[in-house]
C-alpha cells in the first residue's frame, strides 16, 4: 500500500489524480475567468499569475483571452505536461506558494480551492502575504474557494466512481477545523491510499488571514456569475483582494 501525509505533492503528481477528475467540465471555469476579467476590467497588457495552476486549463483560457500568464505549481509532472502549451505569452514555473515571488504581477488569481492545504494557520496566511507582496502597484488578486457551510449541509460520506476501470473508494468528512477526502483504489498491481484536505475556512476566518496579511476585501461573490456571496446557498466563496 502507498501511503503519504504529504497529500498536495505526492497526489497530484501521480496519473491517478487526472484519471479520477478527466471528466471536469471546463465550462464553469471558462465562464468564472470571462466574467471576472470583465468585472476587474483588466487591460491586455495585464500580467496574470495563476497561482497553484495544475495542468494549466485556467492559464490557457486567460491567455486566449490575450493576456500575458505565468502558472506556478508545486507539481514537477503538472508543469511538464502545461510547458507543452508555453508561447510568448504564457510560461509556465515549477514553485511552492510558500515561498516569495521572484516578480511582482498585476493581478494573481488562486483558483478552483487551491488554497487552505497546510496544517498551521500561519502557512496560509504566508501564502497571502506572499500574494500581497507579489501584486504590483493598484495589483489585485483572486481568492475562489468553496463555500464550507455549503459543503458541509451538502456532505456525501462514501461513493465509489469507476473510471478507466479503476474503482476509487471515496470518503469523506470533516474532522479537527478540514475538510477530508480519502481516496482507496487498486491499481496496476498495487493498492493506493491517499486523501486530499483543505481547512474548513469560512469567511470570518478569511477575513482574519487577509487582515494579519495585509490584504484589503474589495469584493466577495458567491458563484462564477458573480452572485452575491451567501452563507447558506452559495456554491464558491470568491474573493477580490488588493
Amino acid at each position: 500500500m502507498k501511503t503519504t501525509s504529504d497529500w498536495f505533492t505526492s497526489w497530484f503528481d501521480t496519473p491517478y489524480y487526472h484519471i479520477l477528475y478527466k471528466d471536469r467540465d471546463d465550462t464553469d471555469a471558462r465562464i468564472f475567468m470571462q466574467n471576472i476579467t470583465s468585472f476587474l476590467d483588466l487591460k491586455p497588457e495585464t500580467h496574470i499569475l495563476d497561482l497553484a495552476c495544475g495542468k494549466g486549463r485556467h492559464s490557457l483560457f486567460l491567455n486566449s483571452l490575450g493576456y500575458k500568464v505565468t502558472g506556478a505549481d508545486l507539481s514537477e509532472n503538472n508543469i511538464a505536461h502545461a510547458s507543452s502549451f508555453a508561447n510568448e505569452r504564457l510560461n509556465f514555473i515549477e514553485h511552492d506558494m510558500r515561498n516569495p515571488f521572484d516578480n511582482k504581477y498585476n493581478a494573481i488569481f488562486n483558483l478552483f480551492t487551491s488554497f487552505g492545504y497546510f496544517k498551521e494557520d500561519y502557512e496560509d496566511i504566508k501564502v497571502l502575504q506572499n500574494v500581497k507582496k507579489g501584486l504590483k502597484e493598484n495589483g489585485i488578486a483572486i481568492i475562489d474557494f468553496l463555500n464550507v457551510l455549503d459543503v458541509k449541509n451538502n456532505l456525501v460520506k462514501n461513493e465509489v466512481k469507476t473510471i478507466n476501470g479503476i474503482e476509487f473508494c471515496i470518503h469523506k468528512k470533516i474532522e479537527n477545523g478540514f475538510i477530508i477526502k480519502e481516496i482507496e483504489f487498486t491499481a496496476d498491481g498495487e493498492h493506493h491510499s491517499f486523501f486530499e484536505r483543505v481547512k474548513y475556512l469560512d469567511i470570518e476566518k478569511f477575513t482574519s488571514y487577509f487582515k494579519k496579511a495585509g490584504l484589503k476585501i474589495n469584493h466577495t461573490f458567491g458563484d462564477y456569475n458573480l452572485a452575491i456571496f451567501d452563507k447558506e446557498s452559495s456554491k464558491r466563496l470568491i474573493f477580490v483582494v488588493s
